[in-house]
């Protein structure tokens, strides 16, 4: 019992990891791109947002399309906008 205990315990420990997204910045907010103007940004790039949000780990999260109409969710640092990480769905 204690075995099967052990291994759901880090069977979901793993899973939480693996869901867990990227750690962005540990800038404070206070020297970050507004979330406004990152919007901004990025629709002149020619994505689309469905959803907007920063996430535990300091990132504007974003999840939309890009300009070719492929359906992405990309991690940006809000200091600098690069993209931390991203997921597209072609």
């Amino acid at each position: 019992m204690k075995i099967r205990h052990f291994v759901a315990s880090a069977a979901l420990l793993f899973t939480t990891a693996a869901v867990a997204g990227p750690q962005c910045t540990e800038a404070p907010e206070s020297e970050w791109t507004s979330q406004g103007a990152m919007q901004q940004e990025l629709a002149d790039q020619g994505y689309t947002i469905d959803e907007f949000k920063v996430t535990d780990g300091n990132c504007y999260e974003i999840y939309g399309e890009d300009k070719e109409g492929v359906k992405v969710e990309i991690y940006f640092n809000p200091v600098n906008g690069e993209v931390v990480k991203e997921y597209r769905n072609d």
